[in-house]
């Protein structure tokens, strides 16, 4: 087929080109390469949280002294997703990915020989460096290569690896722990992000929008296309355009440009509350489990369906977010109200304990990745890697800080009840943010998409530009 260009003889638009495709073969292909990057992400992210009984134990350390060690991780987190988001949007994507999956799986191989918690901390918040740059740009990858109509859901399925490498982080560690000791964890950890560098130094690909808004490699562009629809056949000398302004500058200051400040603040506060429960759950479950009466092992296992309810989530939320926007994100943040509070009291039933926490990640760790996506589709691609590090960056905060109110908490002696209760009051204020954008987008349709679509926020923005 011969495509015609979009805006005159010798120019197409990039963005409208891969919106008017089906998800084909290459698209798959990019969504597995960077889930992976997620899974091997999420694996390191979580460890430290499923070997914390075991390190506390043979380093006779109380478990409150674990809190700097897990917010020292987040904090390097969320300095690397504030930090590689905007260079990514200067040097593309591809580049900071790679150079992210390096440095955390050098840093997670390190943890394994490390023996005192001053090192233990240090190391946790260079490897959280490497971790929280890989996210925003997978994120931001897999979102310029999908069409509009299932930007969200490629996103989420997108997504989903860094779940499954959180819920794989507490099966392994019950399975390595007992007779290999906790630092096997992090052996493989390490090893696993090592082995897949050369892979996406080959394979990856740069993202499609973002060479065609730097108005150059106009023959790599061409290529890329081609890969998404092997039919397509372009004019000699073809230009490759993106719809939208080259935003130049500090691309931090383009967020709060151009109608984006109200959306902006509110998708903090969605990613602040939703990150601090997801952090608070991860890293306490398998500890207050264990106090509760489980062992190290159960313990673990049970702690990761916070993480097996997320991945079920997000397969199940993925075509309602596509449709409904943040009405749906608010709904199931309500939700989670329930389940989060539920867990604490639930505490002594192996089997209805189970079930709430599979319920809260369903909620919390679905919503969040639908919050992702969303946040994707929100910005412009001049400002997406940032826009969306950023989201994550300051979400990163609450991640630190909901292992140190967990540590706080259960050093007051809080019951199990108290203590879960508390978090669930964060799962309200992220459904309260995600209903107040879901009125700022309005609810009567835009036209775009399926009947009943939510307005989305990018045209609420263009229109107050």
């Amino acid at each position: 087929m011969t495509v015609t260009p979009a805006k005159d003889a010798s120019s197409l638009d990039v963005a409208a080109f891969i919106d008017a495709q089906p998800i084909g073969a290459f698209q798959v292909k990019l969504l597995l390469t960077c889930a992976t990057v997620l899974f091997l992400d999420g694996f390191d992210t979580t460890a430290i949280g499923y070997v914390a009984p075991a390190l506390a134990k043979e380093w006779n350390i109380g478990k409150s002294a674990l809190g700097p060690v897990f917010s020292a991780g987040l904090f390097g987190l969320m300095i690397g997703a504030l930090f590689f988001g905007p260079l990514a949007d200067r040097i593309g994507r591809k580049k900071i990915i790679i150079l992210s999956t390096l440095a955390f799986g050098v840093g997670t191989l390190i943890t394994a020989f490390v023996n005192d918690v001053n090192t233990l901390l240090a190391i946790r918040f260079l490897t959280g460096l490497g971790l929280g740059g890989a996210m925003p740009n997978t994120i931001a990858l897999t979102s310029e290569f999908s069409p509009h109509r299932r930007r969200a859901t490629m996103v989420m399925v997108m997504f989903v690896g860094f779940s499954i490498g959180a819920a794989l982080g507490g099966l392994l560690a019950a399975a390595l722990i007992p007779p290999f000791g906790w630092r096997s964890v992090f052996v493989v950890g390490g090893a696993a992000p090592l082995v897949l560098v050369p892979i996406l130094i080959l394979r990856l690909p740069e993202s499609v929008r973002f060479l065609a808004l730097a108005g150059h490699a106009h023959a790599r562009v061409a290529q890329l296309l081609a890969f998404v629809n092997p039919k397509a056949v372009f004019a000699q000398g073809t230009r490759f355009v993106v719809g939208e302004p080259a935003l130049s500058g500090l691309p931090v200051r383009h967020l709060f440009q151009g109608g984006r400040t109200v959306p902006t603040l509110l998708l903090w506060v969605v990613f602040f509350m939703s990150l601090l429960d997801i952090y608070f759950l991860s890293n306490w479950l398998p500890t207050v489990l264990n106090d509760l009466g489980a062992s190290i092992a159960e313990a673990a296992a049970i702690g990761s369906m916070l993480q097996v309810g997320g991945v079920v989530g997000t397969f199940a939320l993925g075509s309602i977010i596509d449709r409904f926007s943040f009405r749906a994100l608010a709904l199931v943040y309500f939700i989670a109200v329930f389940a989060v509070g539920a867990i604490g009291q639930l505490g002594h039933s192996a089997v209805l304990v189970t079930i709430a926490i599979f319920a809260a990640g369903f909620c919390i760790v679905g919503g969040q990745i639908a919050a992702n996506a969303l946040a994707a589709g929100f910005y412009p691609t001049s400002v997406r890697a940032t826009g969306v590090g950023w989201a994550l960056g300051v979400g990163r905060i609450g991640s630190i800080v909901g292992p140190l109110v967990g540590g706080v908490l259960l050093s007051l002696k809080w019951s199990a009840g108290e203590v879960f209760v508390a978090a669930a009051g964060a799962a309200l204020c992220a459904a309260v943010a995600a209903f107040s954008l879901s009125r700022l987008a309005g609810l009567g349709g835009s036209g775009k998409g399926m009947p009943g679509q939510a307005r989305p926020l990018e045209a609420v923005t263009e229109a107050q530009a």
